[in-house]
Parts: structure tokens; C-alpha cells; sequence
């Protein structure tokens, strides 16, 4: 593992820059899906089933797609990988304009995926390379500025649509609309790369990589260091598994909160909105405390910071002390978040930093996915009304996971 150097002089600026880009980028995507996409698959005649597969199919493209994007990010240069998420960014939501039919609307989802599949894992290899030993803290910066836009781009699509079927029924037409803003962000975030990295010349790639040989070889040892190394699948696990808990949260905190409480639906919106505000205001402080004391304490007390509220939300009705309850899991979430990242590039070699992040970023994905997944299982086998025996079991997921970390990494890794 190679030694993190202190942060570059042009570290803030390209910081900046960067933020800019996963800004424009995340709003585009951000826009397409919530709650546009569902709108637009019904539109079009989907049924539940056939909506819930439109809105997941993408995900499907980060699972099978962020590894090998990472890897080779590796072999031919984290600038050209990033480029290219940019330009099907900017790209493909073009082709929206164009569907007609629900089978149209799913190969168009599947192919947007690729945006976020290779994106999000250069992206985080190039905040890394960039930041130097602030890493966990450039992350969190990073990660709490995409955030806001992934935020801007749900309410901004229920506008657009709102506004352009002013009560009437919603047409396709209605919807092409949108995607043609879609199309806008995402090609004002390539501009914007465009401009930023202005004179960075790619790195140049080493003769033993010119051949589909060489580069064949290259790949499969990216992908063997990192499958191999136990520290970094146990550090990328623990974000998988508490990013399993936020998908379950976001599922079924708000069924638990109108059908069980009987609060209001915007009561609902508001616990899960104090959750996020506190994830993204706490994210860079809790960055800075890992770079400066070391991410193993962070990452550990952080999965535990998850575990119990989580396990108490189901035992209280009050609104104020279930915002009290969200906003701590917040925390936990920052906690975790802001360092896991870190600690998984700290763990591997400089040169497999890509492969590092799509490894990670793949079991961020299954864990999301999987979430709302196990919580319905879970919830379904106690009778469909017991919220706090499966919350419990969730919550033991995260304490185990935090101690097989514990155990995995050790406590002298920073």
C-alpha cells in the first residue's frame, strides 16, 4: 500500500470542480428517476410490477457494471473513464425523447445506468487521488454536495410534470419534456469537465498495456488483489449492510409512521428528511475526525450509532422522539459513510484505486437493493403489523457486521 501524501496545492480548487460536476451529474440522474420515471411507465400502461422493474433495472447496471468500469479505469486512465460516464450522461437520456413504449423505457433505463456505473466509482478514485491524506473528508465533501442534488432532482421532476400537465392528464410528450432537461444537465456536467480539466494531459499508458494482452492482464490483476483482500470486502461490506438498513428505512419507516402511528405522510417526509440533512451536514466534520484519529474507531461506533435507533424506532409513537431517532441514525450514517470510502483506498494499492471503488460501489448497490428486499420478508413472516422484531434483527445485522469488521481489519488500520 502506498503512503497518502498531504493534499496538493490545487486540491480545493479541483475539489470545487469536481463537486460542480457530481452536482449537475446526480441532479440530471436524480431527475429522470424520482418520481418522473414511475409516472412515465404508467403513462405508457406498466402495472406495479412492471414500474417497480423499470425503476430497479438500473440498478442492475451498477451491480454487474461498477467493478469491471473501476478496473478498467485503471488500465487506460481515470480521466478517460470519467469522460465517458459523462458522455452517457449527457447523451443518453436523449434517446427518452424518442420512447413510445414501456420496452422501450426499460432498454433506455438500462443503458442510463451505465452513467452512474462508471461515474461513481471513477469519480470517488479521482476525489481520492486528488485529496491526498484528506481523503475521508474530500469524500465527504463530495459525497454531501451529490447528495443535494440527488435532493434538487426529485422535487424539480414532480414540478416539471405538474406544471406542464397543468391538471390535465400527463401525455408523453409531457414527459419527453423533462428528459430534454435531463439531457441539459447532464451535458452541462461534461461541459463543465471539459472546462475543469482543461490541459490535464491523461496519463500516459505503459507500453506493456498497448496490447489487448497486456491490458487483459492488467485487468485480471486489479480484479485478483481486490476479490483477495479481506480488509477491503469487510470495509466495503460494512457499507454495504448499513447502506441495507437505509434502504429498509426508506421503505418502510414512512409505512410504519402512517399506517401504524397514524401520523401524516408529510410527518413521514419530514423524519426522513431530518435524516438526510443531518447525514449531509455531518459528513465533512465526521471526514476531518477520521483523517486526524484514524477510520476504524469512526467506521465501528459509527455501525453501532445505526443499530440502535434503528432497533428503537418501531418501540415509539411520538413524532418528536422518532425525529430524535432519525436524526441520530443520520449521524450514524455520516459516520459510517465518510470513512468507509477511505479506508478501502488507504487499504489497496494506488494503481487499483479504481477497482478498489467499483468493488465497493457494487456492494453498496446490493446492499441498497437488498434492504427494502429482506425488511418486507421480514416484516411479511411476522403477520405484516410486528415492525420490531425484524427492525431488531436488522439492527443485530449491523452490530455483527461492525464486529466481523472489527475482527477483519484490526484496530491498528487508520
Amino acid at each position: 500500500m502506498e503512503t497518502a501524501t498531504s493534499a496538493p496545492p490545487t486540491y480545493r480548487s479541483e475539489l470545487v470542480g469536481l463537486c460542480g460536476i457530481g452536482f449537475l451529474a446526480r441532479a440530471s440522474y436524480a431527475l429522470a428517476r424520482t418520481p418522473v420515471l414511475a409516472l412515465f411507465a404508467a403513462a405508457l400502461g406498466a402495472g406495479p410490477e412492471a414500474i417497480g422493474l423499470a425503476v430497479a433495472i438500473s440498478t442492475v447496471t451498477g451491480v454487474l457494471f461498477k467493478m469491471p468500469a473501476g478496473v478498467v479505469s485503471d488500465v487506460i486512465g481515470r480521466t478517460r473513464t470519467l469522460f465517458v460516464g459523462l458522455v452517457v450522461f449527457a447523451i443518453v437520456p436523449l434517446a427518452y425523447l424518442w420512447v413510445s413504449t414501456y420496452e422501450m423505457l426499460v432498454l433506455v433505463r438500462f443503458l442510463h445506468g451505465f452513467a452512474t456505473a462508471i461515474y461513481g466509482p471513477v469519480s470517488m478514485a479521482v476525489v481520492l487521488e486528488a485529496a491526498g491524506s484528506r481523503r475521508a473528508e474530500a469524500l465527504s465533501w463530495f459525497s454531501s454536495v451529490t447528495i443535494v442534488g440527488n435532493l434538487i432532482g426529485a422535487p424539480l421532476g414532480g414540478f416539471l410534470v405538474t406544471a406542464l400537465s397543468s391538471g390535465g392528464p400527463q401525455e408523453l410528450a409531457h414527459f419527453h419534456v423533462v428528459y430534454g432537461v435531463v439531457a441539459a444537465l447532464g451535458m452541462a456536467s461534461l461541459l463543465l469537465a471539459l472546462w475543469m480539466l482543461r490541459g490535464h494531459a491523461a496519463a500516459p499508458v505503459p507500453e506493456s498495456q498497448r496490447s489487448l494482452k497486456g491490458v487483459w492482464r492488467q485487468f485480471q490483476a486489479g480484479v485478483r488483489e481486490i476479490l483477495l483482500d479481506r480488509r477491503v470486502l469487510l470495509t466495503s461490506n460494512v457499507e454495504g449492510v448499513q447502506n441495507l438498513s437505509v434502504g429498509a428505512l426508506e421503505a418502510f419507516l414512512p409505512v410504519y409512521v402512517v399506517l401504524v402511528v397514524g401520523l401524516s405522510a408529510l410527518q413521514a417526509g419530514l423524519l426522513w428528511g431530518a435524516q438526510i440533512v443531518v447525514t449531509i451536514a455531518a459528513k465533512p466534520l465526521m471526514g476531518a475526525l477520521s483523517d486526524r484519529y484514524g477510520r476504524h474507531p469512526v467506521i465501528f461506533w459509527g455501525m453501532f450509532a445505526c443499530a440502535i435507533p434503528f432497533a428503537l424506532i418501531p418501540w415509539f409513537q411520538s413524532f418528536a422522539v422518532l425525529m430524535v431517532l432519525a436524526a441520530s441514525f443520520g449521524l450514524g450514517e455520516a459516520l459510517v459513510t465518510s470513512s468507509a470510502a477511505a479506508l478501502v483506498a488507504d487499504l489497496c494499492d494506488e494503481r487499483q484505486l479504481g477497482s478498489a471503488m467499483g468493488t465497493f460501489g457494487t456492494i453498496y448497490d446490493v446492499g441498497h437493493a437488498s434492504g427494502p428486499l429482506l425488511a418486507g420478508l421480514l416484516i411479511g413472516l411476522s403477520g405484516g403489523h410486528d415492525f420490531r422484531a425484524p427492525f431488531a434483527l436488522i439492527a443485530t445485522l449491523l452490530v455483527a457486521t461492525a464486529l466481523a469488521f472489527r475482527w477483519g481489519v484490526g484496530r491498528a488500520v487508520r
